[in-house]
This record gives structure tokens, sequence and C-alpha cells, in this order.
């Protein structure tokens, strides 16, 4: 039995919450999950953390391989989400369907939360500068640096919830509204890769090998995110 250290950022959390029991009863291995947005978790890295596998935004994987962190030719697809829009459970859901009326619900809005160091929160704060917005939104926005941030709109504490997709549907107590518009969507896509320094390859390659079967990507499918096979 081996015991496996995972680097994941804060999208896979319910793919891994319904995932990881699966594969630690059917291989007899144990796995430890550390969680952080992208960004952290680079820069934990860089820092010199290490662990057996990550998965994280592609582009992030990519960097490690060339900077020897990650085993050159592990680098693998996972799969695909886009950004969303969330409020507390029953409460009215505002018509996001196209950019007009995305920036009405967002000038709507009492108070919107979104992360600072998230992907979907940097991305977002870029987005209401484009949209002309950001001197309305900034005023009633509520941040915190990452985690699961429908949390927020599940308290009551913000009206709308903006963050990646998978993230959203892991908070009970919200419902999705919807993707954001098309035109102005974020598309991320999340690769794993092993580490070099790994002191479990052969576990950590059975691990990303079990994250890759088909029945995992359903579990993928059903928890907001595209599969690697559509990504």
């Amino acid at each position: 039995m081996a015991a496996i250290r995972l680097f994941v950022s804060n999208s896979m959390h319910g793919v891994m919450d319904a995932l990881i029991p699966q594969f630690e009863h059917a291989s007899g291995h144990q796995v430890t999950i550390s969680y952080d947005p992208a960004k952290v978790m680079m820069e934990r890295i860089q820092k010199g953390e290490t662990a057996d596998l990550a998965i994280l935004g592609g582009p992030a994987i990519a960097d490690l391989e060339k900077l020897g962190k990650i085993t050159a030719g592990s680098r693998r697809t996972v799969a695909s989400c886009g950004v969303g829009v969330a409020v507390k459970a029953g409460a009215p859901k505002p018509d996001i369907g196209t950019v007009d009326g995305f920036k009405r619900a967002l000038l709507a809005a009492k108070s919107i939360a979104y992360t600072q160091q998230g992907a979907s929160g940097i991305y977002f704060s870029g987005l209401i500068e484009r949209l002309g917005i950001a001197g309305q939104i900034k005023p009633k926005a509520v941040r915190q640096p990452g985690g699961l941030i429908g949390e927020l709109a599940a308290a009551g504490t913000a009206e709308l919830a903006v963050q990646q997709i998978p993230e959203l549907m892991a908070v009970h107590g919200i419902d999705l509204v919807g993707p954001l518009p098309k035109e102005i969507q974020q598309t991320t896509v999340s690769s794993a890769g092993i580490f070099a320094g790994s002191k479990e390859p052969a576990a950590a390659k059975a691990l990303l090998d079990f994250l890759t079967t088909p029945a995992a990507m359903q579990v993928f499918k059903a928890n907001g995110m595209e599969p690697a096979a559509t990504a």
C-alpha cells in the first residue's frame, strides 16, 4: 500500500470527493489531498513543496514540466470547465443568457462574491473592467482569497457568487443560475502530471489512470466539467 500526496486546484473538489474513496477502496492506496487556487498552488510548488501527482490548469502543468518539477511525458489533459453564477437556494435567478443580461444582473445585485486569487476571480476582475462596470461592482464585492465562494451565497453574505461551475456545484444551499454567456466565457483546461521527485510514481500513475477512465469521466461530467475527450 502506498501513501499518495495529491495537489489539486479547488475546481476538482466535488470530483475528488466522489472518486478518491473509490480509488482507495479498489487499490488499497491512501491519498492525501491538498487544495488551493491554482495560482497559490504554483507558488507553493515553486517554493519547494512537492507531492506525487498534481492536477492544475493546463498551462501550469506545462510550466512545471519545463521547470523539471513534473516528469516529462507524464502530463495528461483531464477535463475543462467554465465560469458560472449561483444564488442562494430558492432565490430568484437573474437572466444571464446574454452579455447585456449578465451586466444588468451584476448591476442589480446588492452584493457579489468572487475570489481574489482563484482563476475565476482574477478573470472576473478583468471582465468587469472590460465591460465598463468595475466602478459599480467593486463597492459591493464580497471577496476572499480562495475556497468555495458559493458558501458566501449559501450563508446569505452575497446575493450572487461567481466562480468556476464545478466549485459552485460542490456547495450545498445554492442554485446554479448558469454559465457566463459564451462571448465572455473563460474555459479552463485542467491537466495532470506526476512530480519528478515523487516517492510513489507507480501509485501516482495508477491514480492518474483511474481518474481518466470512462467511468471517472462521467463523474467529472456530473460535477460540471467536460471530460478530456470533449475538452
